[in-house]
């Protein structure tokens, strides 16, 4: 009798915490604030990626190239991402399954410069269905004031 008392024990609290497990699991992370990652490099300019996170939104990760080669990763609430690179001209564009006007930029960029791009998502852009439904990511790059894109990234004022 003592053994299958100790059974049912352990069944209950295995159940217990395995159900804590999952409710954990479900929680959305908060994005932490983000530490700036130091003065910029002499000589280089510095890029940031950011996209701030709506639960309607895509999961998806959005790719953003550089003149046409890959240059950041941004998250859906993850942190933002800080690029440097060398003066000089720089067209902006999230890599995106449906096409639209306006989703990239270009900027001009000096030593020393900082610009801070948000990275949009409008995922019925590209959508349809009657009995089953399918969406697609359109990201849109869009150049932000340096307050605004430091308030929505959780940065303290630098």
């Amino acid at each position: 009798m003592p053994m299958t008392l100790d059974l049912a024990k352990f069944c209950k609290k295995a159940a217990v915490a395995g159900g804590l497990l999952l409710i954990a699991g479900c929680a959305i992370p908060q994005q932490a604030a983000v530490v700036p990652s130091g003065p910029v490099p002499p000589g280089q300019a510095r890029i940031w990626f950011y996209r701030v996170y709506s639960p309607s939104l895509s999961r998806n990760m959005a790719n953003v190239d550089l003149n046409g080669a890959r240059a950041a990763t941004v998250l859906p609430s993850g942190p933002p991402v800080a690029v440097d690179v060398a003066p000089g001209a720089y067209h902006i564009a999230p890599e995106s399954f449906g096409v639209d006007t306006n989703q990239t930029r270009d900027v001009n960029l000096a030593a020393g410069q900082t610009v801070y791009v948000k990275i949009l998502d409008d995922p019925d852009r590209v959508s349809s269905g009657d009995r089953t439904e399918f969406r697609r990511d359109t990201f849109y790059a869009w150049l932000m004031p340096p307050a605004v894109a430091l308030a929505e990234m959780r940065v303290p004022a630098m």
